[in-house]
């Protein structure tokens, strides 16, 4: 079986090389140059902790993850004012869980790739020709692939969805947020945040920062925004909205790289009827994004490569692959949504009040049992999607892969 993957994010390496473990052949098309160095912080856990488990993926996970001991709000002064500890939810979460950026996530997965998986960097997809017996997918250099399943990995704005599928409109629901990441070198900045996550305690629009390893810092924004267009200029954006915060704002705006070099997008969600159509399928943020707000876009991405994979392994046809797929993961995705729509006026509150609320909130999840409840409301109701799948593994001939 040959499978070519669009996409070499989470989602899509994830895949490709659960699918060249099970016998197929893979080709990876990425539009990007190089793999993307930036990104933010990802508390990774739920299902796709269970399924990077599985893969054999997971102890690099954990090496390259940071020990975070807990979420600060801080004022202008640098004051914490509330916080979550980490290490509280951790335990709530059965211990399963690892802070990791998602650079260094997609590292981890791509070291897991043989050499048979042919990965092609800087090239798109110029036409999608789907038939019911395969699909011929035509490369922006004149290459063309002719393969069993085309498989959509590249995000919120997917290509290979907008081809195939229709107008980006149709499936995407703007939460009325602005998100953007880059990192800066500044010691005393790092020395100040180092070991945790620190956010600013403000209404409409935050900052967040944590330090890395290299002694540079990651900085985070998120703010409400009427209109889901992106600014021309990131950079220059970034400062007009952020330049009234206190405390070290100032210091990171003023390192804020250019705007090639900064991660800008709106914050979405995908609402998508199908995952697939004939031989072309949706994976990850390209067919389920929940946005950060519901904190497990990496996680459900991770797992949803690994359930595709096993049922594409256990399948007679495609056709059945596909609806299993699709069937097993969707309740799981449709959850964490809701959850993270739920969450929105907590995420950024929109007054002082609603900021008043968070806090207490975040006081009463430190205490005993209440923990455990808060942790309940951040990752939703527990799966066992993937343990189930990994537990009860048949003899996988007959299916669509050789025998391994």
């Amino acid at each position: 079986m040959k499978v070519v993957v669009c996409g070499a994010g989470i989602a899509g390496l994830a895949l490709a090389e659960r699918l060249d473990a099970a016998g197929a052949e893979v080709v990876v098309l990425e539009k990007a140059p190089a793999p993307r160095p930036g990104g933010y912080m990802i508390d990774f856990f739920g299902p796709g902790y269970d399924a990077a488990e599985a893969a054999g993926v997971l102890p690099r996970i954990l090496e390259l993850g940071y020990r975070i001991e807990e979420v600060a709000y801080c004022d202008a002064s640098g004051r914490r004012r509330a916080g979550l500890r980490l290490g509280r939810f951790a335990r709530a979460a059965g211990g399963r869980l690892v802070s990791v950026t998602r650079p260094d996530l997609e590292r981890a997965l791509r070291e897991r790739l043989s050499a048979r998986v042919d990965v092609r960097f800087a090239r798109t997809i110029a036409r999608v020709d789907n038939g019911a017996a395969g699909v011929r997918v035509t490369v922006d250099d004149g290459a063309v692939l002719d393969a069993d399943l085309l498989v959509g990995c590249d995000g919120i704005h997917s290509a290979v969805r907008a081809l195939v599928f229709g107008p980006q409109d149709r499936y995407l629901r703007y939460l009325g947020l602005h998100t953007a990441a880059f990192s800066f070198d500044d010691p005393a900045v790092h020395a100040a945040v180092d070991g945790r996550f620190c956010m600013t305690d403000t209404p409409h629009r935050a900052m967040g920062f944590y330090g890395l390893r290299d002694g540079r810092v990651a900085a985070f924004t998120v703010h409400r925004a009427p209109d889901p267009a992106l600014p021309a200029d990131a950079a220059a954006a970034l400062r007009r909205e952020y330049g009234t915060l206190g405390w070290i704002a100032p210091r990171a705006l003023e390192a804020c790289p250019p705007s090639g070099e900064v991660y800008y997008d709106q914050v979405a969600q995908v609402v998508a009827p199908a995952w697939s159509r004939g031989r072309v399928a949706l994976l990850g943020d390209a067919a389920y994004a929940v946005s950060l707000l519901a904190g497990q876009g990496a996680s459900l991405a991770v797992a949803g490569a690994y359930v595709l994979a096993e049922q594409l392994a256990r399948s007679a046809s495609v056709d059945a692959a596909l609806a299993a797929y699709e069937s097993a993961l969707r309740p799981v995705v449709l959850d964490r949504q809701e959850a993270g729509r739920r969450g929105a006026r907590w995420f950024l509150p929109a007054t002082r009040t609603r900021l008043r609320l968070r806090r207490a909130a975040l006081a009463l999840a430190g205490l005993p049992l209440a923990d455990r409840l808060a942790a309940t409301a951040i990752a939703g109701k527990p799966s066992a999607l993937v343990t189930e799948l990994a537990a009860g593994r048949p003899d996988r001939r007959g299916g669509l892969f050789p025998t391994t």
